[in-house]
This record gives C-alpha cells, sequence and structure tokens, in this order.
C-alpha cells in the first residue's frame, strides 16, 4: 500500500466549514480552505442517473429544501437504508437536473442557528464541481488542497444498479488525482474499500464506528463488527487493503460515566494502527457545548462555543495523523499551537 510519511496532522474539513455554513456546499468548501484546511471532505451519494453529488446521506429532507417543494411531494417514499426503514426523499429517486433545482438547507438549525441564515442560498454540488473548486482555491492560497471523499450507502446504492466506486475513480482520474498526495478515499463499509484497492492506487481510509458493523458485513450474514476490527488483529487485516483508518473518537479515549474526557483512558489503538501501518485520522471535533465532553463545555447552552482547544489537544497528544473537524479554523490554530508551543 501507498504510505504518508508521517508529519504534522492534516485538518479535513468536515463536509466544509460546517459550523459556519450549511454542509456540503461549495460555500462551505471555500471558507474551510480559506481558515487553513488541508483536506475538504465530501459525502457522495447518488442520483437517479448515475452522477455523483455532495449530500450527508441518500435521504434529502434533512439537508434540503425538498419537503417544501410541491412539485415534490409525490416523490416521498418510505424504504430500507442501510437496515433502518426510513421515510422521506431519497437521492436516487431524482436526476441531477432535478438535483440542481433544490437549495441546501442547515441539517442541524437548533444547534446552528447561524447557519440557518443560509437556508435555500446554495445549490448542491456535484462531485465535478467540487474538484474545480479544489483546483482553483490551490491557485488562490498557494498550498495544496486534498479532497477527502466518502462513499456513502455503497451497497445500497449497487443494488440499485448504482455502483459508486467505479464512477468515483473514473471523475478522480479524469482530474488528475490518480496516486495523488491530493486525495483519500473513504468508507464505513469493507467491500467498496477493496473495490476501490482493485480500481485505484489513491490512498483509502477504514472508517470505524464506535458500535455496529459495516453494513456490507451485515448485509451477507457476516459477524464482523467495528470492535474486532479495531483490535490489534483487526487493524493489521485492515492494512491488507487499506492505508489508514477513521476511528471514532471515543474508540481513542472514551469518555467516563459522567461524559468526562481523561487522557488516562487512552487506548492503545494509535500505537496499533501505527505498528500495522496505518495512518490515523479520528472523528469528529466539533466547538459547540452539545459535542463536547463534559469537562469542556463552557456554560450550559449546547449551541455555544465551548473548550475544543483542550479536546483536541488531549487527541493531538496521542500522535493522530490527522483529525475531521466543523470549525477547520480552530482545528488549524489548535494543530499549530500544539506543534510550537
Amino acid at each position: 500500500m501507498a504510505q504518508r510519511r508521517r508529519g504534522t496532522p492534516i485538518v479535513i474539513a468536515h463536509r466544509g466549514a460546517s459550523g459556519y455554513l450549511p454542509e456540503h456546499t461549495l460555500a462551505a468548501y471555500a471558507t474551510a480552505v480559506f481558515q487553513g484546511a488541508d483536506f475538504i471532505e465530501p459525502d457522495l451519494v447518488m442520483t437517479r442517473d448515475g452522477q455523483l453529488i455532495a449530500r450527508h446521506d441518500n435521504r434529502l429532507d434533512a439537508t434540503t429544501d425538498v419537503a417544501r417543494r410541491p412539485e415534490f411531494a409525490h416523490r416521498r417514499a418510505t424504504r430500507e437504508v442501510d437496515g433502518q426503514r426510513l421515510t422521506g426523499w431519497f437521492s436516487e429517486d431524482f436526476t441531477l437536473a432535478e438535483i440542481r433545482s433544490l437549495r441546501a438547507v442547515e441539517r442541524l438549525p437548533q444547534l446552528r442557528p447561524g447557519n440557518a441564515r443560509f437556508d435555500g442560498q446554495f445549490p448542491v454540488p456535484v462531485l465535478e464541481e467540487i474538484l474545480a473548486l479544489r483546483h482553483a482555491l490551490e491557485g488562490v492560497v498557494g498550498r495544496p488542497i486534498g479532497v477527502y471523499p466518502e462513499t456513502k450507502h455503497p451497497t445500497h446504492f449497487r443494488e440499485r444498479g448504482l455502483p459508486m466506486e467505479e464512477r468515483l475513480v473514473q471523475i478522480l482520474h479524469a482530474h488528475g488525482l490518480e496516486d495523488s498526495q491530493r486525495v483519500y478515499l473513504q468508507s464505513f463499509e469493507v467491500t467498496g474499500l477493496q473495490r476501490l484497492r482493485r480500481l485505484t492506487r489513491i490512498p483509502l481510509i477504514q472508517l470505524l464506528a464506535a458500535t455496529g458493523q459495516p453494513h456490507d458485513v451485515a448485509a451477507t450474514g457476516g459477524t464482523l463488527t467495528y470492535a474486532q476490527m479495531a483490535t490489534s488483529a483487526g487493524l493489521h487485516q485492515i492494512a491488507r487493503y487499506a492505508d489508514g483508518v477513521g476511528p471514532d473518537k471515543s474508540l481513542l479515549i472514551p469518555r467516563d460515566a459522567s461524559g468526562r474526557l481523561d487522557s488516562g483512558r487512552a487506548t492503545a489503538f494509535v500505537a496499533d494502527a501505527h505498528r500495522a501501518g496505518l495512518a490515523v485520522h479520528p472523528y469528529t471535533f466539533r466547538a459547540e457545548n452539545g459535542f463536547l465532553p463534559a469537562n469542556h463545555r463552557l456554560g450550559d447552552d449546547p449551541a455555544a462555543l465551548g473548550d475544543l482547544a483542550g479536546e483536541l489537544a488531549a487527541f493531538l497528544a496521542l500522535g493522530i495523523d490527522g483529525f475531521f473537524t466543523d470549525q477547520p479554523g480552530l482545528g488549524a490554530q489548535i494543530r499549530d499551537i500544539a506543534r510550537d508551543p
């Protein structure tokens, strides 16, 4: 596998600068770059006509104005997605032309009311537009900017005749990003990453949730769990097809029963992953009190900003190689302070 030389941890803008603007919009990605992000992260889902668009998941009503569009009222449906029965509007029922008529809205308006001011202002971007933006911004800021796509629900889409991996690789290679230091590909599923390994030399990241198992494993009756994958033996197995792991941060330092963060509770995950030759990019670091450990909250308002610096510093001290954050400007500042105190 292609290995990266370890150095300064990379700042990955989780869905763009999603702490400041509606996620997965070109405005959020551009803001993240100007704030200092090294990589921008689009979650990718598919349209009915096989186009890759950036959305949190394939259910559109939480992140677009589709529910307020009478012309699409008849598209509301109930179906099973990754083992869950959901009702809403789904990307695979819309053509790209129809998607382009929608506008993005803030997914977490209670925690981020300021972001909701921008509801209805931004369209839903396709992957090609994100890659063009990345290239243009490199010229503006004068430094390399990476892209870190995640394939969302790849088994779900493949079962509907919409294979993601082939289309994703085709687009990335067409933009000169084959075997590039400016791209990672990530997924919570295993078989999709293994398929990508056969298609490209681009570095791959196996995402690891705190509980449960990959959907593709569950769908075939497999017993492999994320907990097993997070062991030393499991990480060595991941290293056979991937270049790194994106673990839920609780796999590195679990919070105690009262929700507090204590560095003394750190696990051997980072050391085990590094011994397996894997980079470690935990997720997700967010500045709002509602997301922070109890001992890093400042006040009782869940939407107010708390002590992200204290939380993130504990994880940087473990030797992580990068991290996902909704506030990339803060993340870059905290990283640089930790590197040059």
